[in-house]
C-alpha cells in the first residue's frame, strides 16, 4: 500500500508545513531529514541504530544497487526491506545524479534515449534510460521511487537549461508509463536552475503528469550558491500541490534545512552527516567541531551535553578523538550516530516551532548559536 501523506498544519508566518504518514503501523512526521544508505546501508550503522536515532525514511541508490549486487538479486531476496533488514520506509533515487557525477572520467553522452556512460567500478559502457531506472526501482521495491532526470551543471546557461527541462519532462512521461509497482510512490522532479520561468514551466508540466510527490532538483550540484538554491525553491514550490510531499534533494547543511522548511519543503536528504563523521567532524549547537584538534585530548565531556544519542550518553570528546586519530572505525560509527541524530533532532525542533508558529524566531536563535557572525542572511 502506498504511503498516504496528510497535511496537518501550515505555519502562519511562513510556507512551512506539518504533515504525517503511517507506515507499518507507525506514524512519521514531516518535515523530515532522511539519512542516506547508498548501497543498502547507512555507512557504519545498523538498522537498529538508525531506529534508535529516530530516523524515518532512509535512502538507497538505484545506480549503485544496479551495478552491484544487481536489482534481480535484491528482488530474489524479497525486496530492499528484507535484503537490508530495515522495516521503515525507503526511498530510492533514480541514479541520475550518480550517472552525471560518478561516471568514469566524467565522460557521458546525453541522448534522447538516455545516458551512455562508463561504470565507475570497471569502466564498462552502460546505458541508463528513464524506463530502465523505473524498472530497477520497481524490482528494488522501495516505498518511494524517483523519476530519471538530467542533472545539469550548476553554471549551465539558460538555453542549455531550457533544453534540459524539456528533456527531463519527456523522460518523466516515459518513466511514469512503465511504473508498475502499485505499492510504490513515484515522484516527479522539477528542474530549471535559478530561472523563474524555467522553474515555473518545469513545475507546472511535471504536476500535470500527476505524480505521487514532487522534488525540487538541481540544487546540490558543485558550486551551487545558496542564493540560487533558495531561488530554485521559491520559484518551484508555488506550483506544487499542497496535498503531496515536497522533497529537496541532496541538502543537509542545518541552515538550508531550516530555510527549506520555511519555503515549504517536507523532505531532505544528504550524505554529509556520515561523511563529516568519517573525517572527525561533529555537529553541535554551537557549530561544527573537528575532534582531531589537540584541544580535545583532555576534554572529558560529551560532544553535546543535552544530546540524547548513544555517543553523547556514553563517551567523551577525549575518547572520540583517540578513536579518530587512531583510525578506529568505532569512532566513525559514534560520530555518525551523533551527526544523524543532530539533524533528526533539528527537524524535531523545527516541527515544534511550526506548531507554535515561531519558526522564524527559532531560525534566528539557531543561526546565532551555530553560525555566529559568519552567517549572512539571504
Amino acid at each position: 500500500m502506498k504511503l498516504q501523506f496528510q497535511l496537518e498544519k501550515k505555519e502562519k508566518n511562513t510556507k512551512a508545513r506539518l504533515g504525517s504518514f503511517i507506515y507499518n503501523g507507525k506514524t512519521y512526521e514531516t518535515p523530515m531529514f532522511m539519512p542516506v544508505g547508498t548501497q543498502a546501508t547507512v555507512k557504519t550503522l545498523s538498522p537498529e541504530e538508525i531506529k534508535e536515532i529516530k530516523a524515518g525514511i532512509i535512502l538507497s541508490n538505484t545506480y549503485h544497487l544496479w551495478l552491484r549486487p544487481g536489482e534481480d538479486i535484491v528482488k530474489k531476496a524479497g525486496g530492499l526491506h528484507k535484503f537490508m533488514n530495515y522495516d521503515g520506509p525507503i526511498l530510492t533515487d533514480s541514479g541520475g545524479y550518480q550517472v552525471f557525477s560518478l561516471a568514469k572520467n566524467k565522460k557521458k553522452d546525453i541522448t534522447e534515449e538516455g545516458v551512455f556512460f562508463k561504470s565507475h567500478i570497471d569502466g564498462q559502457k552502460l546505458l541508463l534510460t528513464p524506463e530502465l531506472s523505473i524498472e530497477i526501482q520497481n524490482k528494488l521495491d522501495s516505498d518511494i521511487a524517483m523519476s530519471f532526470d538530467e542533472c545539469p551543471p550548476a553554471k549551465a546557461d539558460y538555453e542549455y537549461l531550457r533544453k534540459s527541462v524539456e528533456r527531463t519532462l519527456r523522460w518523466a512521461k516515459r518513466g511514469k508509463s512503465v511504473h508498475q509497482n502499485n505499492n510504490q510512490m513515484l515522484f516527479g522532479i522539477v528542474q530549471g536552475g535559478p530561472y523563474q520561468d524555467l522553474r515555473e514551466l518545469s513545475a507546472k508540466e511535471t504536476v500535470k503528469l500527476d505524480f505521487d510527490g514532487y522534488s525540487v532538483g538541481g540544487v546540490a550540484n558543485d558550486n551551487e550558491s545558496k542564493e540560487d538554491m533558495y531561488k530554485a525553491i521559491d520559484y518551484s514550490v508555488p506550483y506544487l500541490p499542497e496535498n503531496k510531499l515536497r522533497y529537496l534533494m541532496g541538502i543537509g547543511e542545518p541552515i538550508d534545512l531550516i530555510e527549506g522548511v520555511i519555503r515549504g519543503i517536507d523532505l531532505f536528504d544528504c550524505v554529509s552527516p556520515t561523511r563529516l563523521a568519517r573525517h572527525g567532524h561533529a555537529l553541535t549547537k554551537f557549530g561544527k567541531i573537528n575532534l582531531k584538534n589537540a584541544k580535545y585530548k583532555e576534554d572529558f565531556t560529551p560532544i553535546c551535553e543535552f544530546c540524547d544519542c548513544y555517543a553523547c550518553k556514553n563517551y567523551t570528546k577525549s575518547y572520540l578523538r583517540h578513536l579518530i586519530v587512531s583510525e578506529e572505525t568505532f569512532g566513525s560509527r559514534l560520530l555518525s550516530i551523533h551527526n544523524i541524530r543532530f539533524l533528526v533532532h533539528l527537524m524535531e525542533e523545527i516541527r515544534e516551532s511550526i506548531k507554535k508558529d515561531n519558526l522564524l524566531m527559532f531560525r534566528d536563535e539557531f543561526v546565532k548559536n551555530y553560525y555566529g557572525e559568519k552567517y549572512e542572511q539571504k
